[in-house]
């Protein structure tokens, strides 16, 4: 089978894991620009998830909580507004970092509740996956294997989370001496060996676009909707941007 081939048959690619630099200190481009960035590069739909109050925000941690919530998604509804105009889809997540540093997706939430919840701003990992299931969402443990000045251990959370990150495009290198692709190797042994569902996303800091994701038959009805596909484990495909794995990162291709 070629690349073409199965795009073919799988040609719904969504970015499920990216930043602005509006939100997270980190990324160097801004939401406006990411959006056109990830539709010229013929994605189907993209997750905003910046980092939260406990990793590299550009929010003051100071501001009272409403207005801290207010502050941080602005660059959602910059990037969604633009993502209206040019036809790409737009949805809505978070990379919460909790004590030690460790990173959590969280998807199916919506800023109203958010703002009526500021104990999830103290919240452990068993209490954040508690407060996000109560609204129906989905926690996904983000590169549980990667190695980091801010990750004081190696911590994973199979036991809370409902999927595991898989292939994060951020550890693969042009260096042969550069050992990090087997942080997403152990990271696919995790999910396998407990029957967890994994997902595949860029990391994405700038629109220097990495190209990894999670591709479907058919496209997305919205963010629940693919809450759904993830915990039902339903048919899809993942790359790293480099190449294509099955649902439970075998290589395709």
């Amino acid at each position: 089978m070629t690349i073409e081939e199965l795009r073919s048959e799988y040609p719904y690619l969504y970015e499920t894991h990216m930043h602005t630099a509006e939100s997270s200190r980190c990324a160097s481009s801004k939401a406006a620009d990411m959006v056109r960035a990830y539709k010229e590069a013929g994605y189907s739909g993209i997750v905003v998830s910046d980092h939260n109050w406990g990793g590299n925000t550009t929010v003051d941690p100071n501001l009272p909580w409403e207005e801290w919530i207010d502050t941080f998604f602005k660059p959602y509804f910059i990037a969604k507004e633009e993502g209206d105009k040019i036809g790409l889809p737009v949805f809505l997540s978070i990379e919460a970092t909790l004590h030690g540093g460790h990173d959590f997706l969280l998807y199916g939430f919506t800023i109203d509740w958010m703002k009526k919840h500021p104990e999830i701003k103290t919240a452990d990992v068993p209490e954040l996956c508690d407060l996000i299931h109560s609204v129906g969402g989905m926690v996904i443990q983000a590169h549980p294997y990667r190695e980091a000045h801010y990750i004081k251990e190696i911590c994973t959370y199979e036991k809370y989370v409902d999927g595991i990150e898989m292939f994060n495009s951020g550890h693969l290198s042009d260096d042969p001496a550069d050992d990090r692709s087997c942080w997403n190797e152990k990271a696919v042994k995790l999910a396998n060996d407990n029957n967890l569902p994994g997902t595949a996303g860029s990391d994405q800091h700038s629109t220097d676009l990495d190209g990894g994701g999670v591709a479907f038959r058919t496209p997305l009805k919205d963010l629940n909707d693919y809450i759904k596909r993830i915990k039902n484990d339903e048919d899809r495909i993942l790359t790293d941007g480099r190449f294509w794995y099955d649902k439970k990162g075998n290589k395709i291709i």
